[in-house]
């Protein structure tokens, strides 16, 4: 590709997405769920989150010639379409997985679930699962694990094992075909299995649980307490589902700020090697962050851990405001896809925890320990 300045449309919810690419040339921002092909007839470079489906309908007989996804997982791209017409690709694999890790930590935190007194199960072992799965091997937690594609993992077990754990936490990515498919890996039987004082967590992809299976379980007054961040048929949810969840959130547990601009720079350095240029602005991008000290609460043991990762980030707040989305939706005055999606490009910043700290010593040793594996001492 010539270095004439380059004409580049992104999702209008990437972060610092000016000035990690505004030197190659002119950034337009579009949302992301509703671009169209019109949007892209001089576009060179195409940057995306997974809302966006990028396929032939999108791309073809536009001039683009570089699609970078700044978040993880591939579902979202037809990446064979993509590279069967000369069209390179990237995406931030990983990008996003410390913000999603403590978005688990922090929804047992809220839901007042002591993880030390508990086991975990964990569906899909890639990025995401395999950093919550060290995490919890450096708190002392016993896991279990069913990643088919990963079957050397030491902590390796069945489904049917990893489901009767007292926390499953789904981070499996979106496969409809091939030896391993995951659309609707827990199904109605599946989540039969799910016992009732256990926690639900699901926060990789919606698909991956059959909602409607999961309702019926929930909606029979028994079920685990259900966390849900991800959903079929988003941005429309099931408005009933979200009714008998005890947390949902807008598909924002990948949202720290970290995160999303870790995932703008990967993608930059992706496009760099594309390009054979240097973006050194874009390395630079949120370094800078700073989210203060944190006031040491007076209770001690779990709950003074949990009274601090809730004033770094409580998704009861999300939770709240997806359910007031949904009476709005309700009462015909905004439809629920609109404002599903308005909360995401409307998110408020959320630094991870290790922008923060702790000015206070009355912590005990274990509980000291436990926060300093999180990344908050």
């Amino acid at each position: 590709m010539s270095q004439r300045p380059l004409s580049i449309v992104a999702d209008e919810n990437i972060p610092a997405v000016e000035a990690c690419f505004g030197d190659l040339g002119q950034v337009t921002r579009v949302p992301g769920r509703n671009l169209q092909p019109s949007q892209l007839v001089d576009a060179d470079i195409l940057l995306v989150r997974s809302v966006t489906q990028v396929n032939s309908e999108l791309l073809a007989g536009t001039p683009v010639r570089f699609v970078g996804s700044c978040t993880i997982g591939t579902d979202h791209l037809d990446t064979d379409w993509l590279e069967g017409h000369g069209i390179t690709w990237s995406a931030a694999p990983g990008c996003n997985a410390n913000s999603v890790v403590e978005y688990v930590f922090c929804a047992l935190s809220a839901l007042g679930v002591d993880w030390r007194e508990r086991n975990f199960g964990i569906v899909g072992c890639g990025n995401v699962g395999g950093l919550l799965q060290r995490r919890l091997q450096a708190l002392g937690v016993d896991c279990a694990v069913y990643d088919p594609w990963l079957p050397d993992n030491p902590d390796s077990a069945s489904l049917h094992s990893v489901l009767e754990r007292d926390v499953v936490c789904l981070h499996a990515p979106l496969v409809r075909g091939g030896p391993h498919p995951s659309h609707h890996l827990l199904g109605a039987d599946e989540i039969a299995q799910l016992h009732d004082d256990a926690v639900l967590v699901s926060a990789g992809r919606g698909a991956v649980v059959d909602n409607r299976a999961l309702l019926e379980r929930l909606r029979s007054g028994s079920g685990p307490s259900t966390v849900l961040d991800v959903w079929e048929n988003e941005p429309d949810i099931d408005l009933e589902l979200l009714r008998h969840v005890d947390i949902g959130t807008p598909h924002i547990a990948g949202y720290s700020l970290d995160g999303k601009l870790a995932g703008t720079r990967m993608v930059r350095a992706a496009l760099d090697r594309f390009l054979g240029s240097t973006g050194t602005a874009a390395q630079e991008a949120g370094r800078d962050l700073n989210g203060g000290v944190l006031e040491c609460p007076r209770e001690q043991g779990f709950a003074a851990m949990a009274g601090l990762l809730l004033q770094v980030y409580d998704p009861r707040a999300d939770d709240r405001r997806l359910r007031a989305v949904a009476e709005r939706a309700v009462a015909g005055t905004e439809p629920m896809g609109l404002g599903f999606d308005r909360l995401r490009r409307e998110y408020p910043e959320r630094l991870e925890f290790s922008h923060y700290r702790i000015d206070d010593a009355a912590l005990g040793d274990g509980e000291r320990h436990q926060l300093a594996v999180l990344g908050l001492l």
